[in-house]
């Protein structure tokens, strides 16, 4: 069950379980396209503070319930793919986006970040040039008349 108050001015969303309150935060005067900006400019900054290379940022809304935008990047080695890789899950946290969902840093050669609003594929080099998906992704679209 969730209800909402107002509390010194500001409405407040609690989420209800077996009738006691579990928690209470503002909710957002944001809306998602803004959110999305906001996680977007964030991502970007911390990879140009991380030294990725080859930075892509590719606008899929409206082509995919995946998310807005997805960036795809490189990183010199493994080491330093892991390493652009956590330096952006603190900086989102910091930020207050939360813990973003993260596959594949154990291995280092492809790290997939997941904000919501926002995915993130950090490769290396050759990883990258093999599955090639900004291309995928970058694809022009195609007007309903030219269907067949």
């Amino acid at each position: 069950m969730l209800v909402l108050f107002i509390w010194k001015g500001k409405t407040l969303t609690t989420a209800h379980a077996k009738g006691y309150a579990i928690s209470a935060f503002p909710r957002s005067t944001e809306s998602s396209d803004e959110a999305a900006v906001r996680a977007l400019t964030l991502v970007l900054e911390s990879l140009e503070d991380s030294k990725a290379e080859d930075i892509v940022t590719i606008n899929i809304a409206g082509k995919s319930a995946l998310g807005d935008f997805m960036v795809v990047v490189s990183g010199r080695s493994n080491r330093h793919v892991m390493a652009i890789a956590d330096h952006l899950t603190t900086d989102l946290k910091d930020e207050g986006f939360g813990n973003p969902r993260v596959e594949g840093l154990e291995g280092g050669d492809w790290v997939l970040i997941d904000t919501g609003d926002v995915i993130i594929h950090i490769f290396r080099p050759e990883i990258r040039e093999f599955y090639n998906i900004e291309k995928m992704w970058a694809a022009p679209e195609i007007e309903e008349s030219t269907l067949h």
